[in-house]
């Protein structure tokens, strides 16, 4: 009797072990799933101008050619002859995404100094060129606040429907792919020169010649794992893509082959593109031409 009974208790005992273990089985998360919830807390919405001010652009109206302007959502130097932006800021991670629909309400900024002269919603009708975004509507998902800021006309610049319609687009579907993949961006964009072919053909000017057609846009994307102090965690190694494109109808759809340096943006333009990481880091990184995937 002695011997069943410790029998039946061992059998007990072992009983609770495997109900113990299985359930252990249960709740234990996955690796994966541990480094995706480690992901989703680290996104952060960082300084939009945590690489630096590329023009040392200034928020006087001094500063007319080159006035800085600073909204939660982006940042950017702002041309007031040419009615378009020099170049616009943002950081980009999935803090600042989310299910907020694409608003498409296109308005002028009240934010400009008074007496400038403010881009409406139809200062682009009939010009053969779209009102492109610089920083995307897609990028700012996380409410209407930020979606609505991205159709300030402030934030467009006079763009072929083929290089903004697909070339561009493309390249801005793929940044936030990497940013799906567990990355962080600083993506800084512009567009300088005078004169682009859109569906009506060349043009210089439109909308009564306030705003100026670029002839080129460019963009440089700064690729980081999540984490903090940005700027101090960009390396050798660290993976940026500059394209540089013709504003033009008979562009070719794959952003890859318009890859260029900083460096030469920079000659381009005037600027310095990342200007807050280290000088020598920059030289490294600024003068290589990204070869990484492009989807």
């Amino acid at each position: 009797m002695k011997a069943t009974l410790t029998r039946v208790g061992t059998l007990l005992v072992l009983g609770a072990l495997v109900i113990s273990c299985a359930k252990q089985d249960l709740v234990q998360p996955k690796a994966d799933d541990l480094q995706a919830n480690s992901q989703e807390a680290d996104a952060t919405r960082d300084s939009n101008l945590a690489m630096g001010n590329p023009s040392g652009a200034v928020a006087s109206t001094s500063y007319s050619t080159n006035y800085l302007m600073s909204k939660s959502q982006y940042t950017m130097s702002y041309h007031r002859d040419y009615g378009k932006p020099n170049w616009v800021s943002w950081h980009l991670s999935s803090a600042w995404l989310g299910s907020t629909a694409r608003q498409d309400n296109f308005a002028a900024d009240a934010t400009l100094p008074s007496g400038w002269y403010r881009a409406g919603s139809t200062s682009y009708s009939g010009s053969g060129f779209d009102r492109g975004h610089n920083c995307p509507s897609a990028d700012r998902t996380g409410s209407v606040a930020d979606n609505s800021a991205t159709f300030l006309m402030t934030n467009m610049m006079p763009q072929a429907p083929t290089n903004n319609q697909q070339t561009w687009a493309n390249l801005e579907n793929y940044a936030r792919t990497l940013v799906g993949q567990g990355y962080e961006l600083y993506i800084i964009c512009g567009s300088y020169g005078q004169g682009g072919t859109g569906t009506n053909g060349y043009a210089t000017t439109i909308d009564a010649g306030r705003i100026r057609v670029p002839a080129r846009t460019w963009k440089v994307i700064v690729v980081l794992p999540e984490g903090s102090s940005d700027a101090s965690r960009v390396t050798t190694s660290t993976r940026v893509i500059a394209v540089d494109m013709p504003n033009s109808n008979s562009i070719s759809t794959s952003w890859g082959s318009y890859r260029t340096t900083v460096d030469a943006i920079e000659s381009a333009t005037g600027y310095n593109i990342l200007s807050s990481v280290s000088s020598t880091v920059q030289s490294t990184i600024e003068a290589r031409v990204d070869s990484g995937p492009t989807s």
